[in-house]
C-alpha cells in the first residue's frame, strides 16, 4: 500500500483552512497512487494555540470527522489525521483512521502527554493498542510521545500490528527521534512505523520535520526535510513477512525473564 506523509503545520487556529490543505494533499497524493494518507500531531487545528485548544476540540463523529470523511471518499484514499477529540468534559490529543470509502475505523487517545503543555490542556488515553484492517494490513495507531516508549511498540507487535500510523510534533532539539529511534522502533518489532511531523515555528516550539516511513529491516523508504512536504513510500506485506521470517526477535523473547517489567 502506498502511504502519503503530509508534513504540514498548516494553519494553526484554523480547522477550516486546515481542511482546505488536506483535500489538496489528499488529491496529490491520490493521483500518485497512494492508500493512505497520514497527516501530523494535531493537524486540523495546530498544536500550540494555548486553551484554542478547547474551543475548538469535537467529538470523533462530529462536523471535521464528517469533513475528513467527505475528502477520503472523494479521492478515493484512506485518511489518519490529528485532532483534539472532545468527550464530554475531557479533550484527547487524538488520531483517527478514515477509510476510503468514509467509514470511522479507530480513533486513539494518545496515553503518554508530553510536557506541561499537553498535562495542561488534555486527558491522556488509556488503550495502548487500537488498530484497523486498511487493504490486507492491520494498522495501528499512536501519537508522537507514545511511540518513545517501547512496551507500546512492542504491544502493537504481538497485537500483529504490520503498518505503525504516529502523528507527531516532534521539536527541536529531539531530532534524533525521527533519524534514530523510529528505525529502530521497526527494526526491533518487525513492522511499518510512518512517523509524521510538523515543521517549523509555532508559538514556543520549533519542529523538525524529517518525517519518515521506516521499514521492518531498519531503512527509512522516505524521509521529508526540514519544509513542508508530502512524501510517499510503498508497505510492502510480502518483504514484511519474510522479514518477520527471517528475523528471530519476537520470537526468541523470554517474556518469563522480564515479567514484571511488562
Amino acid at each position: 500500500m502506498r502511504t502519503a506523509l503530509l508534513q504540514s503545520s498548516g494553519h494553526p487556529g484554523s480547522t477550516v483552512e486546515n481542511l482546505k490543505v488536506l483535500d489538496e494533499a489528499a488529491g496529490r497524493a491520490a493521483a500518485a497512487g497512494a492508500g493512505l494518507l497520514v497527516t501530523s500531531e494535531l493537524f486540523l487545528t495546530g498544536y500550540a494555540i494555548g486553551d484554542e485548544i478547547g474551543r475548538l476540540a469535537e467529538s470523533a463523529d462530529g462536523d471535521c470527522a464528517d469533513a475528513v470523511a467527505e475528502i477520503a471518499t472523494s479521492h478515493g484514499l484512506a485518511i489518519a489525521y490529528g485532532y483534539p477529540e472532545r468527550a464530554g468534559e475531557a479533550v484527547f490529543n487524538s488520531v483517527q483512521l478514515i477509510s476510503a470509502d468514509g467509514t470511522r475505523l479507530a480513533n486513539h487517545r494518545k496515553t503518554h502527554l508530553f510536557g506541561c503543555f499537553e498535562r495542561d490542556h488534555f486527558t491522556p488515553g488509556d488503550l495502548p493498542v487500537v488498530q484497523a484492517e486498511i487493504d490486507g494490513l492491520r494498522v495501528g495507531l499512536l501519537i508522537c510521545y507514545d511511540v518513545e516508549f517501547p512496551e507500546n511498540v512492542r504491544a502493537h507487535a504481538l497485537a500483529g500490528t504490520d503498518l505503525l500510523v504516529v502523528p507527531t510534533a516532534q521539536m527541536h532539539p529531539f531530532q534524533f527521534v525521527a533519524e534514530s529511534v523510529i528505525p529502530v522502533r521497526a527494526f526491533e518489532n518487525q513492522m511499518y512505523v510512518a512517523y509524521v511531523n510538523r515543521v517549523g515555528p509555532e508559538g514556543k516550539f520549533e519542529f523538525v520535520g524529517l518525517s519518515t516511513l521506516a521499514g521492518p529491516d531498519g531503512v527509512a523508504r522516505t524521509r521529508a526535510g526540514r519544509g513542508e512536504e508530502l512524501v510517499l513510500a510503498d508497505v510492502d506485506p510480502a518483504f514484511l513477512a519474510a522479514s518477520r521470517e527471517n528475523n528471530p526477535y519476537l520470537r526468541d523473547r523470554r517474556p518469563g525473564l522480564y515479567g514484571s517489567l511488562v
